[in-house]
């Protein structure tokens, strides 16, 4: 049973993590950094967004792998395949029409999206299974440096935007609320979860 409480915790995860990414995308307010570098090099390329976010993930397994001095994590790709896979069903499908009326319709998108993320990212961490690279990276910065979860999610947000800004993606003041509010919410839902999972799968033992 453990086993399965995992796997539902990390589609859980996954569902809610590409649902928020989505939501800030279409928000207008900026999406997150990684995000917007997606989204610049789908529409400065070419591909879907959910293309990206398996291409370049590619390159961050191994950009991990260095800095953990551990063998490239390939098992992430289907992490990777999953998250591309729900980004552009929530992009192209479900968001595909949808028109926001004014700021206020904006901004309250915006923050259910970033609370998506959080939630999403605190939920599938916990199933201990092969993280997205993105995420992978905050851990492959909290183990080589010791920083907490909060500034190592921070150091590759701030790292991404940058990248972003390059390839012309989408930055606006969403990208920045994105890039500093993500990591302290799952510094504060983690425990939450955590807590959760430990209840669950003590009760079927």
């Amino acid at each position: 049973m453990n086993w399965f409480y995992r796997i539902v915790f990390f589609l859980l995860g996954l569902v809610f993590l590409s649902l928020g990414i989505s939501l800030t995308i279409k928000s207008g307010f900026g999406s997150g950094a990684w995000d917007a570098l997606n989204v610049g090099l789908s529409e400065t390329i070419g591909f879907t967004p959910g293309t990206w976010v398996v291409l370049v993930g590619i390159l961050l397994i191994l950009l991990n792998a260095f800095l953990l001095k551990n063998r490239p994590d390939f098992g992430a790709i289907i992490t990777l395949l999953l998250t591309g896979v729900f980004i552009d069903f929530w992009l192209l499908q479900i968001f595909a029409e949808l028109e926001l009326a004014g700021v206020f319709a904006s901004a309250g998108v915006f923050l259910g999206g970033v609370l998506g993320m959080g939630l999403g990212i605190a939920t599938y961490i916990q199933a201990k299974l092969p993280l997205s690279p993105i995420d992978n990276l905050m851990m492959a910065i909290h183990k080589r440096f010791g920083f907490n979860l909060m500034i190592s999610k921070t150091i590759g947000e701030l790292t991404a935007l940058t990248l972003a800004f390059i390839f012309g993606g989408p930055i606006g003041i969403g990208t920045l609320i994105v890039t500093f509010a993500v990591g302290p919410l799952i510094q504060f839902i983690s425990p939450h979860i955590e807590g959760l999972m430990n209840r669950l799968t003590v009760a079927v033992r």
